[in-house]
């Protein structure tokens, strides 16, 4: 059984039982955050690029709950902080306690110097989970739904800085995904967006809208 959580913005928790998978924990001065980063559990962060959206509190949760932090080395650097890390880059790929992380490209300003965005392909709970960060849409999501079946992807839909539910859309098509799970939207005014509108748009997949807070099975 594998739990997806979303705590707002584009932070969510991936749990198989036995591992809490938390990704880019944007708590702290998020206005729809679910829950406060003293009261978040991990085991592992994936952090997907340096802007504060997105690395958001990882330092402090990751030191109050000794989880190990995967990303970019440049990103993963926190100034001498106790964090446990494992750096890796684009095309990589890290067997872990739950199965795998592989990082994918994104096609978005990294928010730090040397720094690359990124997004992943998530092997947990017998499901893999493609979270493609922030991005605009790219030819290369087709090649990365021909190297691992997709069955949930998440993906930005704000628009502004991201995909809109038009390319979003795309997306899910490019990537050949059986779910899609829509993001990064409505946080502020200028990414506001109506997911109906992305549940519309997509054709050949279901399409889960979570509200934060909320969980389900995938």
């Amino acid at each position: 059984m594998l739990t997806y959580t979303f705590y707002g913005h584009a932070c969510f928790l991936l749990d198989d039982g036995a591992n809490k998978i938390l990704v880019d924990p944007f708590l702290t001065g998020n206005p729809q955050a679910s829950i406060n980063e003293k009261d978040v559990q991990a085991d592992y962060i994936l952090v997907t690029h340096a802007h504060g959206d997105h690395v958001g509190d990882t330092p402090n949760i990751a030191v109050r709950t000794n989880a190990t932090v995967i990303g970019i080395p440049e990103v993963t650097d926190f100034g001498g902080q106790r964090v446990k890390t494992i750096g890796m880059n684009l095309g990589g790929t890290v067997k872990t306690k739950f199965g795998f992380v592989r990082m994918v490209p994104a096609l978005h300003s990294s928010g730090i110097a040397g720094g690359v965005a990124c997004g992943y392909v998530i092997g947990v709970g017998g499901k893999v989970v493609y979270f493609a960060g922030d991005t605009s849409l790219f030819s290369g999501m087709k090649f990365i739904g021909e190297r691992d079946k997709i069955d949930y992807a998440i993906l930005p839909i704000g628009g502004h800085y991201t995909m809109d539910p038009v390319d979003a859309a795309k997306a899910v098509e490019l990537l050949g995904a059986a779910n899609a799970i829509p993001v990064h939207y409505n946080t502020w005014k200028v990414i506001k967006q109506n997911p109906e509108d992305f549940v519309k748009l997509v054709k050949g997949a279901k399409v889960h809208v979570v509200k934060p807070g909320q969980s389900i099975e995938l």
